[in-house]
């Protein structure tokens, strides 16, 4: 549950959310990395979950380096996963993590690919399958077995499935029918799972983040023609960073303040696809 520590003035009371176990997957790198640091600063269990087994225990050492030395449990914990890998070795993987405090509050849907830029006449089968099965299937079957476990035990459980604006009607660009389709699936998923999770009191909600500065992104934020387009068509003339923009909105929605919100795609883009096709003509 979160916590019932008394609000300070001019301090959201999502800023602590202690006792609140929270699996991460996609965990070793980028946001999925990011979101792991600033919940087990706000005093959350994590469990890190990703295919390289070396950068989340990197990650798992320098949370528990940073944790409070009286602690007699770890504040994190590494559960190697590719959602890509099927449901047995998925199931069993979500067991570990369950495993590991013994129970998920919390499911940050993370893990995803974003595969390359092909028009839809060119685009490789073999890519297109990869990315479905990542960020469609492994994302759906990570929720499924996590589900399970929360409503068996009860668990008012939050899911967060992060998506991209690139899944919104709004925010296709050419070249990206892949990743596109997987990611407006992802809100379909979303929605769905919120409608038959809610008798379970498990919300399920979505971000669509748009770019942000990050490892991923450094070297396309580093074009000169990006500073331009940001400049001139983007409302809030900047690109964000993952921590506040996205960490605040997760800690919301983890948080019981958040407890009549499910169902919803929040977009996270500095307004970016609010005119719905961008105006180049603007240049």
């Amino acid at each position: 549950m979160a916590s019932s520590l008394p609000e300070k003035a001019g301090v959201p009371p999502w800023s602590r959310l202690e006792g609140q176990v929270v699996l991460v997957t996609g965990a070793s790198s980028g946001i999925g990395r990011d979101f792991c640091l600033d919940l087990a600063r706000a005093g959350c269990r994590v469990v890190a979950a990703a295919r390289r087994a070396d950068r989340l225990r990197s990650l798992c050492d320098e949370v528990n380096a940073s944790a409070d030395a009286a602690a007699s449990h770890p504040r994190a914990v590494a559960v190697e996963l590719d959602v890509a890998a099927g449901g047995s070795a998925v199931e069993a993987a979500v067991q570990r993590a369950w495993d590991a405090f013994g129970r998920i509050d919390v499911l940050i849907n993370n893990a995803g690919l974003r595969g390359g830029v092909h028009s839809s006449l060119d685009w490789p089968e073999d890519e297109w399958d990869k990315l479905i099965k990542t960020n469609l299937t492994g994302l759906w079957l990570v929720a499924k077995h996590v589900c399970r476990h929360m409503r068996d035990a009860k668990i008012k459980g939050s899911v967060i499935n992060i998506s991209s604006v690139a899944g919104l009607n709004r925010g296709n660009l050419p070249g990206s029918i892949g990743y596109a389709s997987s990611k407006s699936a992802v809100h379909s998923v979303t929605k769905i799972m919120a409608l038959e999770l809610g008798g379970y009191r498990i919300r399920v909600n979505a971000i669509a983040p748009g770019i942000f500065q990050s490892e991923i992104t450094a070297p396309l934020l580093q074009k000169r023609w990006l500073s331009t387009v940001v400049s001139k068509i983007v409302p809030l003339k900047t690109n964000g960073t993952t921590d506040p923009a996205l960490t605040s909105l997760v800690r919301f929605l983890i948080h019981e303040k958040a407890s009549y919100i499910t169902g919803n795609i929040f977009i996270v883009d500095s307004g970016v696809t609010v005119p719905g096709v961008p105006i180049f003509s603007s240049l």
